[in-house]
């Protein structure tokens, strides 16, 4: 890498760390271009060569969010599903709920971005590429009759999606154990032939 292009790349992650501030601080919607471009110590014009929008950063961010949750994703959540293994299932979920502190922040901010419409479709996009891993490990299995597996993986994985979201602004009402064990059972039920 050429020393302008390591350059660009550090600017490029300083404005995304200093929006990710921002965001946690004050909030998608009080948080302007400008602002962001002062975090960074740089400009609007230098801002504009890197993103298009405040929406653009956003997207990215998500992007940062999903390669955190996936980069520690072995076996894949495809893997599990057609594995079948509550034991696999639980260590797959158990890795998620340990990722949410990291990812609290991202995800908060896009909750917040969610009347973007380009957010909105990036936000919609990662449910449904996730549902889809899961109705791959489900077809690879051969595991359900083809018209109710898309049901089964969009419930499982709404449940996670759903807990998450109360996770992020309440914390662990119900312990954590309690959460994971019920989320397993249920993910078994959805997802297995162990019933």
């Amino acid at each position: 890498m050429s020393l302008r292009a390591a350059q660009k790349q550090m600017t490029y992650d300083l404005f995304l760390a200093k929006a990710l501030e921002l965001f946690s601080d004050k909030g998608y919607g009080a948080t302007t271009i400008d602002d962001i471009a002062t975090a960074a110590g740089s400009t609007r014009t230098t801002f504009y060569l890197h993103f298009s929008s405040k929406a653009d950063v956003m997207i990215a961010l998500l992007t940062k969010a999903d390669l955190i949750l996936t980069s520690a994703d072995k076996p894949t959540l495809t893997a599990v599903v057609a594995s079948g293994s509550r034991e696999l299932i639980r260590e797959w979920l158990d890795r998620k709920f340990s990722q949410w502190d990291e990812i609290k922040p991202y995800i908060t901010a896009s909750y917040q971005a969610a009347h973007e419409s380009e957010v909105a479709a990036k936000t919609e996009r990662w449910f449904e590429d996730s549902v889809g891993e899961m109705i791959q490990g489900l077809n690879q299995a051969n595991r359900f009759p083809p018209e109710r597996r898309r049901v089964r993986c969009v419930l499982a994985f709404g449940q996670l999606e759903y807990l998450s979201r109360r996770y992020f602004s309440l914390g662990w009402v119900t312990p954590r154990e309690i959460c994971l064990d019920e989320t397993v059972d249920s993910w078994c039920y959805l997802l297995t032939a162990d019933r």
